[in-house]
């Protein structure tokens, strides 16, 4: 990277965290802190809420896997990519049912009215590992546009980067992460439709929206597996799950459904840029948008830049906000019974600022970006039968236990090659993974409804007398 060059990037993170800095809010009480409401206590809006859901779900990681699936599979990549989007109007959905149905003001009330204390603590460890690989996952893609791994400039920007965003957000907490969303957003949209202006002329039309095969072993096998996580996969987030306990039932429901559907086009546009470099022979080298920026020149690389840095902030601010509420908030009540207080501010920033640290180191460890996602998607496929089928149980323990803990043991076997050969799906790069989570939806299904099964079985094997008195 030349001086200009130099100057232009470190210019635009200097003025993006001063100016995120300014214009943030700031929280005035807990309330405010901990659930977005302004200094009178009304609730988010609807259209802020859907702005915000939709830029912190479009990671700086997603784009960038977006773009590298569309180099490797064509469009079919980006769909397989995209579809995971379309996770969020499901969820949106199921959390519309449970707090109409069983009044709980966050998931884990829910899962401690039907499945128990102990379902809720297993619950917390997962998003908790969740909420830590969004940390470094998203910081690390800010500095691979500054340097590579092991480069000073590479760490000084992700770490520049997450004090930028630490600070903003000690400010307001989940407040001011959703203003900036509002703005981020705006930012995102604008400077991806500058990409396309860049790349669309660059080709024919017809071939940028074709290029790609819907089979197995081309990408194919990817879609299916997005489509199969759709039921699980957005529970484990707090970044989005939080945001369905901020306002009003149906004004959220609509938030989800359009921010859903906004997300899962922005990113398959996205992904074009990808297969623009399939196109036209462009290595990937791990980071699609980065090789087509530097093909296109110094304007689209900066471009580039923009769209990483205000998805990732966007991502990275809501993650603290989301390790706050978890932290201050609700292991404390679930650990000890704690009052509906809303504990301090200060806690919550304490919070913010010791991940703001820990969360980067993986990065310096220099681990993969991409297993951030792909992993844990899959340990928590047992989350499926949790969330769709509740409504057969009132108080259900074991059904939990049965679904979640077997989809993480699933996952882990996954994660270190353990599952025997036989599973895969297919013979594409994801054959084993769309096997792994074909089948053990399955079995995490029959792990959930084996307690009603024995219930059955006992209560017809019992006399009609002993039935009766039980």
């Amino acid at each position: 990277m030349n001086v200009t060059e130099a100057s232009l990037f470190w210019g635009f993170l200097l003025v993006y965290g001063v100016v995120m800095y300014v214009l943030s809010p700031k929280s005035k009480n807990a309330n405010s802190f901990h659930k977005g409401a302004d200094d009178q206590g009304n609730p988010v809006g609807q259209w802020s809420l859907t702005a915000s859901i939709f830029i912190s779900w479009v990671f700086a990681k997603s784009v960038t896997n977006a773009a590298n699936l569309g180099a490797a599979y064509g469009v079919v990549g980006g769909l397989a990519y995209a579809s995971y989007w379309l996770s969020i109007p499901v969820a949106g959905y199921v959390i519309y049912l449970i707090r109409t149905q069983t009044g709980a003001r966050s998931l884990q009330d829910f899962l401690t009215s039907r499945f128990g204390r102990l379902a809720s603590l297993a619950f917390a460890a997962a998003i908790l590992i969740r909420l830590y690989n969004e940390v470094w996952s998203n910081t690390a893609v800010v500095g691979g546009y500054f340097g590579l791994p092991g480069e000073w400039e590479y760490y000084a920007a992700a770490m520049l980067f997450t004090v930028f965003t630490l600070a903003y957000s000690l400010k307001g907490g989940l407040r001011s992460s959703i203003f900036t969303d509002v703005i981020q957003a705006f930012v995102f949209v604008f400077f991806v439709g500058a990409v396309l202006f860049l790349i669309i002329p660059a080709n024919d039309t017809s071939s940028l929206l074709t290029n790609g095969e819907f089979r197995l072993n081309a990408g194919f096998d990817l879609l299916l597996v997005a489509l199969l996580q759709l039921f699980s996969y957005p529970f484990h987030d707090p970044v989005l799950t939080d945001r369905g306990f901020v306002n009003k039932e149906k004004t959220m429901l609509k938030s989800f459904v359009v921010a859903g559907l906004l997300g899962f086009v922005a990113v398959f546009i996205f992904s074009l840029v990808g297969v623009h470099a399939r196109l036209n022979g462009i290595e990937a080298m791990g980071n699609a948008p980065a090789a087509v920026g530097q093909s296109l020149g110094l304007a689209a690389l900066f471009f580039m830049s923009v769209v990483m840095m205000t998805s990732a902030g966007s991502t990275l601010d809501s993650t603290f906000t989301s390790l706050a509420k978890s932290l201050a908030v609700d292991l404390p009540r679930l650990a000890q019974r704690a009052s509906d207080k809303l504990p301090s501010m200060r806690v919550g920033a304490i919070v913010m600022v010791i991940f703001a640290f820990l969360g980067n180191l993986p990065m310096f460890a220099g681990t993969d970006i991409l297993k951030a996602t792909t992993i844990s998607g899959a340990m928590v496929m047992g989350l499926a039968p949790v969330f769709l089928f509740y409504g057969f149980t009132k108080w259900s323990p074991w059904s939990f236990h049965l679904s979640f803990w077997t989809g993480l043991g699933l996952g882990v076997l996954l994660a270190v090659g353990l599952i025997p050969a036989s599973w895969a799906i297919g013979d594409g790069q994801y054959a084993m993974l769309l096997g792994v989570n074909a089948y053990g939806f399955l079995i995490c299904t029959a792990g959930f409804f084996l307690p009603f099964v024995l219930r059955l079985w006992t209560r017809r094997r019992l006399p009609a007398g002993a039935q009766s008195g039980s």
